[in-house]
């Protein structure tokens, strides 16, 4: 006697509700970025499918927390090491394609990730274009608009960050400040 087969289950994936009846399924997304002497970039890849420019994202893991998934996918996607940022910089929306036919509704709970290095070699090398942009293209370019929004404010809200902290108390520039950084982040490994 054969082996019966086992009926692959739909997975449940965690909702979460917007507005009185709005609801989506709730993804991770890493917004990474890099500082160099003429500002911010931004890290964009692109989807597998349509090649539209993207953040990496993907679904909630059961074992790590939503940061830990979002460097995991920032891993995964696009061979990105660094450090995330604790708190979540927003929530963007966008419809997936599951078949031809069907979409959902995703929430993507984005975490900024500062970009340490990218490694040569990582999961889906290969299967999408990975590029630097200024905070201004790259919203442009951002599939969504609500991403390019959040692109813009964590634009602004972080060089307005790095700026204050550049200066000491006497309102001069400190010439030891030249890597600031956001006081919440800290080193995520992914076991």
């Amino acid at each position: 006697m054969g082996k019966a087969k086992k009926k692959n289950k739909p997975l449940r994936r965690r909702m979460i509700k917007f507005g009185k009846r709005r609801k989506a399924h709730l993804q991770v997304g890493a917004l990474c970025f890099s500082e160099t002497e003429d500002g911010l970039r931004f890290l964009l890849i692109t989807s597998r499918r349509t090649r539209r420019w993207i953040i990496p994202k993907g679904w909630t893991m059961k074992k790590l927390s939503k940061r830990q998934a979002a460097l995991r996918e920032a891993w995964e996607e696009a061979g990105v090491e660094g450090t995330v940022v604790d708190k979540a910089v927003g929530i963007y929306t966008y419809r997936k394609m599951i078949s031809p036919e069907q979409t959902i509704r995703c929430a993507v709970q984005t975490y900024p990730v500062e970009v340490t290095r990218l490694a040569d070699d990582f999961p889906e090398k290969g299967e999408r274009k990975l590029r630097w942009f200024k905070a201004g293209k790259a919203a442009k370019l951002a599939s969504d608009p609500k991403l390019g929004q959040l692109i813009k404010s964590f634009e602004k809200a972080y060089g307005a960050s790095s700026k204050a902290k550049k200066r000491t108390s006497a309102g001069s520039i400190d010439p030891d400040a030249d890597n600031p950084s956001i006081e919440l982040k800290s080193t995520v490994s992914i076991p």
